[in-house]
């Protein structure tokens, strides 16, 4: 499995990013599905799953991994104290990452992330931040790993 982030790509070097890593199933981890500004509005929900249908490439909604807004906000709140935006985040909090784990993560069944692939094929978990480590699909990723003994890549932009 990897993780993908939309920030630092286009749609086309995000395209050629999941096919190169043989990418056949995208999990969108987003509680909502837009991306802010004209750069990215590739990666809104309708025209994002277009390009990936054109690819051959399946496309999931996982709401049920996202954060909610009050996480969300909560995350945000960190963010302004550093004096970090979310394009230039490097990490979370340690209270998201301690909330996200109790109250979303701790009560979400991954056996439908886990069995959807068809064998043979890369599954993607999909959010907005360039870094993993700044995201909660790092997050999710780390269960997997731990509890699921899947195999996790980062793809980062060039």
């Amino acid at each position: 499995m990897v993780t993908i982030g939309v920030y630092g790509f286009d749609a086309e070097s995000f395209l050629r990013r999941l096919r190169r890593a043989d990418v056949g199933l995208v999990f969108d981890v987003r509680q909502r599905r837009g991306v802010r500004g004209p750069e990215y509005a590739w990666a809104n929900s309708v025209r994002l799953q277009a390009a990936l249908a054109r690819t051959k490439i399946g496309y999931e909604h996982h709401r049920e991994l996202a954060p909610t807004t009050e996480l969300r906000r909560l995350q945000y709140a960190e963010d302004d104290r550093q004096g970090v935006g979310k394009r230039s985040r490097r990490e979370l909090a340690a209270e998201y990452c301690r909330r996200y784990t109790a109250e979303i993560l701790a009560g979400v069944d991954l056996t439908p992330v886990v069995s959807a692939p068809a064998s043979g094929t890369v599954a993607a978990l999909l959010c907005v931040e360039s870094d993993p480590e700044a995201c909660h699909r790092s997050l999710i990723a780390g269960r997997l790993a731990l509890e699921h003994g899947i195999a996790i890549e980062h793809l980062r932009p060039r």
